[in-house]
């Protein structure tokens, strides 16, 4: 388990630094502290379903909580929600477990009855990225995961926690900018009306998707592994793919010393692909058959970069939507 009081030192400091991240870290810390005075402290709860943002959001606000609490309080739990999509990542769920573990949260399960409908997205098309020659043909259909692109789930999610944990009054939360919705947003603001009553506070609102990395990166953070595996934005099992624009090329994997699969057959089986391809990691998509292009200069699809070398701040999203920007690889 982490000493909430090293951490605290730790992003106070870099908060403090000529560090490029600093006015950033202390934006945030800034925001954080103004939640705990607003609500309380005791009252003031994070979001945390395993993913980059949320996982930045949780070392400072352990850090937050490090400074303000005294010694007998350090090894209090931190509250925490896990508002589940269908269909998550068994390696994400044993992330999350982690983290619980090492940062003493007292996390709210919370499974809505009406479960289909916490998240709406549907599967990339990766052609507009990979220049028409998909790595995989034809790409899953796109599968709507929901049918309120997440309102109504996370409205009822919301009102289980508000009937079991009645005091908690504001809820942290990882959004930023360039998130759907996002430039909406400021650092706090209420829900809406119809909605259990919680501050939403947003403390890294301002920060990009290479300011997360750098984050944990710089202070080694563990994080979901997934990310290490091309995935550059985390959802459901049946619409979250590795992001196309960190493809390993064939250039790129002699570089790398990666090596390229064996060419058998031109067509494999479903069950056969979807190893190769998800990895052991997604739900089984009702697909008639999937086709290798031998002559694509793209390799498996296990062979990306990880999420942490993407450089265009706009294609974060890419293996979770149909409208993708085409990209020079």
């Amino acid at each position: 388990m982490i000493q909430i009081q090293e951490v605290a030192r730790q992003v106070y400091d870099l908060a403090t630094s000529n560090d490029p991240l600093a006015p950033l870290i202390k934006e945030a810390l800034d925001v954080i502290d103004e939640g705990l005075d607003a609500c309380g402290e005791d009252r003031v709860s994070i979001s945390f379903n395993g993913g980059k943002d949320c996982t930045v959001l949780l070392h400072l606000f352990a850090g937050a909580l490090g400074k303000r609490r005294s010694a007998s309080e350090y090894t209090s739990p931190i509250p925490a929600i896990y508002i589940a999509v269908p269909s998550s990542f068994p390696v994400l769920e044993d992330f999350i477990e982690d983290a619980v573990k090492d940062y003493n949260l007292d996390l709210f399960y919370c499974r809505p009855p009406q479960e289909d409908s916490i998240e709406t997205v549907v599967t990339p098309a990766a052609s507009s990225i990979t220049k028409g020659r998909d790595y995989i043909h034809p790409l899953p259909g796109p599968r709507s995961v929901g049918k309120a692109k997440g309102g109504e789930g996370m409205r009822q999610a919301l009102e289980m926690y508000k009937a079991q944990l009645p005091h908690i009054n504001g809820i942290l939360i990882g959004t930023r900018r360039t998130d759907p919705h996002g430039d909406r947003i400021s650092f706090r603001c209420p829900t809406d009306e119809g909605w259990p009553r919680f501050d939403r506070i947003n403390p890294i609102i301002n920060w990009s998707y290479a300011d997360v990395w750098t984050f944990l990166r710089q202070l080694n953070i563990p994080y979901c592994k997934l990310y290490d595996e091309g995935y550059t934005s985390l959802g459901s099992t049946y619409n979250t793919f590795p992001n196309p624009a960190l493809l390993v090329t064939s250039k790129q994997s002699a570089n790398l010393d990666i090596q390229p699969l064996p060419s058998a057959s031109s067509i494999i089986s479903p069950t056969t692909a979807l190893t190769t391809v998800m990895s052991n990691t997604h739900a089984t998509p009702q697909l008639d058959a999937l086709t290798i292009n031998q002559s694509s200069e793209f390799y498996s699809p296990s062979q990306y970069h990880p999420a942490y070398m993407l450089k265009e701040d706009h294609l974060e999203r890419a293996g979770r939507g149909l409208n993708i920007p085409s990209v020079t690889l």
